[in-house]
């Protein structure tokens, strides 16, 4: 069985490889973007819509929205912590935590009351 060092070794070289994954994507879009971008822009010098210094101005101005854009396309309410984000492991045989116990009571209250309105629709069928 590793050891613990080992454990948080791996973890450590995990989260640098996604990183460095994460960073080669969006590089890749960002390079993307950039040609469909200029692409548009030498289209519309050439209709004369405008001219080549309002191109690269437009080019510019969309690559800084392009690279201002939220990655994952939603907005975080509160501001970053200064503190790394804490990560909690867990054994397989542990017991479910408070969340999943009242997921696990949601859900069975759903099925309960979805079978209750089966009930009741057949009973109203019926009575026609």
């Amino acid at each position: 069985m590793p050891g613990f060092g080992d454990i948080v070794q791996k973890a450590f070289y995990l989260g640098v490889g996604l990183a460095s994954y994460a960073g080669e994507k969006a590089g890749g879009k960002l390079a993307e973007v950039r040609s469909q971008v200029q692409k548009l822009a030498d289209e519309m010098v050439a209709k004369g819509e405008m001219n080549t210094e309002e191109a690269r101005r437009f080019v510019e101005d969309m690559m800084k929205q392009a690279q201002q854009a939220p990655v994952s396309g939603e907005t975080s309410e509160k501001p970053p912590s200064s503190e790394p984000r804490r990560i909690e492991i867990l054994e397989e045989d542990e017991e479910l935590t408070v969340k999943e116990e009242s997921n696990d009571e949601n859900v069975d209250k759903l099925r309960q009351e979805v079978l209750d309105l089966q009930d009741e629709l057949k009973r109203l069928q019926r009575d026609r």
